[in-house]
């Protein structure tokens, strides 16, 4: 244990997206940052592997893209599919690579740049001195560690136990949950090409997708957003509905995940993760302590994306603390600049909010898809929703619904 590391300036707890995004940007400024996660790299993530152009754009600004495009399959659609089997494909700049991939290409950066590297470590508690956060006991090989720091940065994810173990815990349960698994298929590989997301009435709640990966191998996966319902002290019960059988009836449903889950290959079995949406369900910080990543509630509701602003809520966490390098800010001062960035992001996740009813309400899907079918401007609309230039609230408001209705309108 002695050879372990004692003290940093910034210790960031978590090694995903946004943890390796934060750690790199610090230790590209010059900072002592330890990056901590509890598993070995590389490792598995239940994810959907989809990078959405904000997660490029996130890409570019860490100096990985050339890296991560070299690895991931380049994709120029989204195939959109509803429950009456109509579809349209939404173009975009998209790719699919694997979180086993794409984290340890983060990861690396990070250790690249000068960040300190310490794996495998549980967070178990912050360290105090009164109120402020000073460091944290981490679990290594069995054995207590505690790293001192001027900063902790909480990157966990979905799970609540290190919120929960920090005080910020405001919500125990998920926003939603989600099941995936990763098949090959060769002969697949050449007929499917787009993201295809697949909305239907056994789907309600959430919808199913089949994303096309590297080396003919998909990432096939059911969501659910809205799984849980909270009461006032933030626990709560999912709602009475079998995910593996969501994950069956999607099959049941569509021909293509039926032909693939029928004679692909499992390369990594069904499993599943819960989400934490619309930057709800957690306070974003303390005296000593930042929370970025989905750990803030990083994944948007309606598509339940969350790679791309999981990166960028790790940068602006990075950017606050480096704003205090020379103590040039007093602590609440930063704290308070850090959550007005991350407020300042709110109304989009609240657009998506909106949006999420299509998932409540598969016969929409139709709607839209019909319309823009034959509307080359709603279709270029809906593309900016992918790439965030159009507000898809009001594109699946009640009025933007009734405009859809209207002939000639788009």
């Amino acid at each position: 244990m002695e050879n372990l590391p004692q003290a940093c300036e910034v210790l960031v707890v978590g090694a995903g997206p946004a943890g390796s995004a934060c750690a790199q940007m610090l230790a590209r400024a010059g900072l002592d940052v330890l990056l901590v996660d509890e598993q070995e790299f590389p490792r598995e993530k239940v994810c959907g592997d989809g990078l959405i152009p904000d997660a490029l754009a996130a890409l570019r600004r860490l100096g990985v893209f050339e890296e991560v495009m070299a690895q991931a399959r380049r994709v120029t659609h989204v195939a959109c599919v509803g429950p009456r089997g109509g579809r349209v494909d939404v173009p975009g700049t998209l790719a699919v690579l694997p979180r086993r991939e794409l984290d340890m290409i983060l990861c690396t950066a990070a250790r690249r740049a000068g960040a300190r590297w310490l794996a495998p470590a549980r967070f178990e508690a912050p360290l105090l001195d009164g109120e402020r956060v000073v460091g944290a006991r981490l679990q290594v090989g069995g054995q207590p560690l505690e790293v001192s720091a001027r900063w902790v940065v909480l990157a966990t994810g979905a799970r609540p136990q290190a919120l929960m173990a920090a005080g910020l815990c405001e919500r125990h349960t998920p926003s939603g949950v989600a099941l995936r698994a990763h098949v090959r298929h060769e002969a697949l590989a050449q007929r499917l090409h787009a993201l295809e997301v697949v909305w239907h009435p056994r789907l309600r709640g959430g919808y199913g997708w089949i994303f096309p990966g590297p080396d003919g191998v998909f990432n096939i996966g059911t969501g659910l957003l809205g799984s849980h319902r909270a009461d006032a002290q933030g626990r709560g019960r999912m709602q009475p509905v079998n995910l593996r059988r969501l994950f069956e009836a999607f099959c049941e449903v569509y021909a293509p995940a039926r032909e693939l889950m029928a004679s692909g290959q499992v390369v990594s079995e069904i499993k599943g993760a819960p989400l934490r949406c619309s930057l709800t369900g957690a306070r974003w910080s303390r005296p000593g302590m930042l929370v970025c990543g989905e750990a803030a509630g990083s994944t948007y509701a309606f598509t339940g994306e969350g790679i791309g602003k999981a990166m960028e809520t790790g940068m602006l966490a990075a950017q606050a603390l480096q704003a205090e390098r020379p103590e040039s800010l007093a602590e609440a001062q930063l704290r308070g600049r850090y959550e007005e960035t991350l407020r300042a992001l709110q109304p989009r996740f609240a657009m998506y909010e909106q949006g999420n009813r299509i998932n409540d309400h598969p016969w929409v899907a139709d709607l839209v898809i019909w319309r823009a079918r034959r509307s080359p401007s709603l279709l270029h609309r809906i593309s900016g929703v992918l790439e965030e230039r159009t507000n898809p609230g009001n594109l699946l408001s009640v009025r933007g619904l009734m405009k859809l209705l209207v002939p000639g309108y788009y």
